[in-house]
C-alpha cells in the first residue's frame, strides 16, 4: 500500500488558506496609491527645491557684478595667502604683511606687462610691413589656382566692406563710447579686487574664530571646517590652472622660439597669461601666435603653429586639465567639462573661469554632508578604494 504524502511526484492540494498565509498583505490598488502618494511628495520636493535654486540664479544675476569681485578677490587670496603666512610667522604684522604682498602682486603684474608692451611697440612697424606683405601674398594666391578670383571681384569684396562699415558708422561709434566705459568699469574692478584682496589677507585668519563665536560651537564648527576644506580646494585650482598655464607656455613658446617667429618671447608669456581665462584665452592667443607667425615667417611657419597649438589645447583641454584638477579638486573629469561649458554659456568668460571652482565648492559641501548623513546614521567609513569621487 503506497503513501500517497511520501510521494515526491505527488501534487500537494492547494487550499484557500495558502493565499492568505502573509499576515500583512495588502490590496494592489492600496499599494500602488502608497506609491504614488510617495512619488507626489518626492516630485513636489524637487519643484520645491528647483524653484529655490532658480529664485537663487535669478538674484545672483541681479547682483553679479558685486558678487564677481568678491570671488575672483578670494581666488587672488589663495594665490597669495603663503606669502603672507610666510611674513606673519616671522613677526610680520598682519596689515604689513598683507600690505607687502599686496604690493608685491601689484608690482609682478606692472613688471610683466611693462615686459611685453616696449617689445610689441618697438617691432610694430617691422610687423605693420610684413602684414601688408602678407596681405599682398593673400592676394595673389586668392588670384591663382584654385580659386582664379580676379582684381574686380576682390575690389567688389572690399568695397563692400568699405560700404558696410560706413553704412555701420553710428553702430560703430556708439561701440567705441560702450567700449570706453566697459574700459572705465573694468578698471573699477581692478581697483575694487585690490583693496578686496588686501582686507582678505588681512582680515581673513579672524573670520572664522569670529564665526565660530557668533554661530556657536556646534553650527560654527561645523561652518568653519567646511570653510576650511573650501579654501583649499580654491587653492587647488589656482595651483591647477597656473600647471596646465605653465605647460602650455613652454610647448607653444619652443614651437615659437624653434620656428624663428618674431615676438616670441612676448607670445610665450601672454599664453602663459591666456591659460587663466578659459576658452577664450586659449583661443585668442593661439590666433595671435599663428597671426605672427604667418606675417613673419610665412605660410608654413603658420601652418606649424597652428598644428603645435592645436594638438597642445587638446592635450591640455582634454587630458591634462581634466586629470589635474580630478586629482586636485576631487571633480571627475567629465564634470569639470560640463562645468565649463555651462558656466560659459550663461556667464560669458567669467562664468567659465569660476564654474570649475564653484562646482568644487558645491562638491565639498555635499561630501561634507555626505559624511555627517553616515556618522549620524552610524555607517563605517568606506575603505580608500571604495571612495567615489564627485
Amino acid at each position: 500500500m503506497t503513501n500517497d504524502a511520501a510521494d515526491p511526484g505527488s501534487a500537494t492540494p492547494t487550499t484557500d488558506d495558502d493565499f492568505t498565509a502573509v499576515p500583512q498583505a495588502r490590496d494592489r490598488l492600496q499599494v500602488m496609491g502608497d506609491w504614488l502618494a510617495s512619488a507626489a511628495r518626492v516630485s513636489g520636493q524637487i519643484i520645491v527645491v528647483a524653484l529655490l535654486l532658480w529664485v537663487l540664479g535669478t538674484i545672483l544675476g541681479k547682483v553679479w557684478s558685486g558678487v564677481l569681485p568678491v570671488a575672483l578677490a578670494l581666488l587672488f587670496a589663495t594665490v597669495l595667502w603663503p606669502a603672507v603666512s610666510f611674513l606673519r610667522r616671522h613677526g610680520i604684522a598682519d596689515s604689513v604683511a598683507a600690505g607687502l604682498v599686496t604690493v608685491g602682486g601689484i608690482l609682478v603684474m606692472i613688471g610683466v606687462v611693462a615686459g611685453i608692451v616696449p617689445s610689441v611697440v618697438g617691432q610694430a612697424d617691422d610687423l605693420g610691413r610684413k602684414a601688408a606683405d602678407g596681405i599682398t601674398q593673400a592676394k595673389n594666391w586668392l588670384k591663382g589656382p584654385p580659386f582664379n578670383i580676379g582684381d574686380d571681384q576682390i575690389s567688389k569684396a572690399l568695397d563692400a566692406i568699405q560700404k558696410k562699415v560706413e553704412s555701420s558708422a553710428g553702430s560703430i561709434a556708439q561701440s567705441a563710447v560702450s567700449g570706453v566705459s566697459t574700459a572705465t568699469s573694468t578698471l573699477m574692478m581692478v581697483f575694487t579686487i585690490l583693496i578686496l584682496v588686501f582686507f582678505f589677507l588681512k582680515d581673513g585668519p579672524k573670520f572664522l574664530p569670529w564665526l565660530r563665536r557668533t554661530a556657536g560651537d556646534r553650527a560654527g564648527g561645523h561652518l568653519a571646517d567646511l570653510l576650511g576644506r573650501i579654501w583649499t580646494t580654491l587653492s587647488g585650482f589656482i595651483r591647477t590652472q597656473a600647471i596646465v598655464s605653465f605647460v602650455d607656455a613652454v610647448f607653444i613658446g619652443a614651437a615659437l622660439f624653434i620656428l624663428g617667429v618674431p615676438l616670441a618671447g612676448v607670445l610665450t608669456v601672454l599664453t602663459f597669461i591666456a591659460g587663466f581665462v578659459p576658452i577664450v584665452g586659449a583661443v585668442v592667443a593661439g590666433a595671435l601666435a599663428v597671426l605672427v607667425a604667418l606675417v613673419g615667417k610665412g605660410w608654413v611657419a603658420a601652418v606649424v603653429m597652428l598644428v603645435v597649438i592645436l594638438a597642445v589645447q587638446q592635450l591640455e583641454g582634454n587630458v591634462l586639465q581634466p586629470w589635474l584638477q580630478a586629482k586636485v579638486m576631487q571633480l571627475h573629469a567629465a564634470i569639470v567639462l560640463l562645468a565649463v561649458m555651462l558656466g560659459g554659456s550663461m556667464f560669458g568668460i567669467s562664468g567659465a573661469f569660476l564654474a570649475v571652482p564653484v562646482v568644487a565648492t558645491v562638491a565639498v559641501i555635499l561630501r561634507y554632508a555626505n559624511e555627517q548623513l553616515a556618522r549620524k546614521a552610524g555607517e563605517r567609513p568606506l575603505p580608500e578604494a571604495e571612495v567615489i569621487e564627485v
